[in-house]
């Protein structure tokens, strides 16, 4: 879809994005488009038609990364609202997060990411990045240490 298109959109466009955590570390991609181009945020995109969230957040992930990660919660989602000058909505975006385990492999950046890097949560607060993504990864942390514990009882 190209960007004229999601412009000054007549509704929300749906995203999954997926945080991706090993050994404490979230993987981060720098966005290659607008809207928020240069900025850190999760690998994610838009959703399919008959794609489910969890398989859309997987598909971005593999798409801009190169990488596969185990789903292990669906978290809550962000809106992502911009208007112009005259208060017109030029972006609306609903994500859908979700955390995962990393399952190996080494990420590299496709065409829609200018980079890409593990951050802890301290690090991450001192970035740029898309509205909302600190408490997604709280939240994402969390989630995570809730599925270690649960798993090792």
């Amino acid at each position: 879809m190209s960007e004229t298109v999601r412009t000054f959109p007549t509704r929300p466009f749906v995203g999954a994005s997926i945080a991706v955590i090993r050994d404490g570390r979230v993987l981060l991609a720098a966005r290659a488009n607008e809207p928020m181009r240069g900025v850190w945020t999760l690998p994610g995109g838009l959703v399919e038609a008959g794609e489910a969230l969890a398989e859309a957040a997987r598909r971005e992930l593999a798409e801009e990364v190169g990488l596969d990660a185990t789903v292990v919660a669906v978290l809550s989602p962000t809106e992502i609202i911009e208007h112009d000058a005259e208060g017109r909505v030029r972006h609306h975006y609903v994500v859908h997060p979700h955390a995962a385990l990393w399952c190996g492999g080494e990420p590299v950046a496709g065409p829609e990411a200018l980079g890409v890097r593990w951050a802890t949560l301290d690090e991450v607060a001192g970035l740029a990045t898309t509205p909302g993504l600190v408490g997604t990864l709280s939240e994402a942390f969390a989630a995570v240490a809730r599925q270690a514990a649960e798993s090792a009882a």
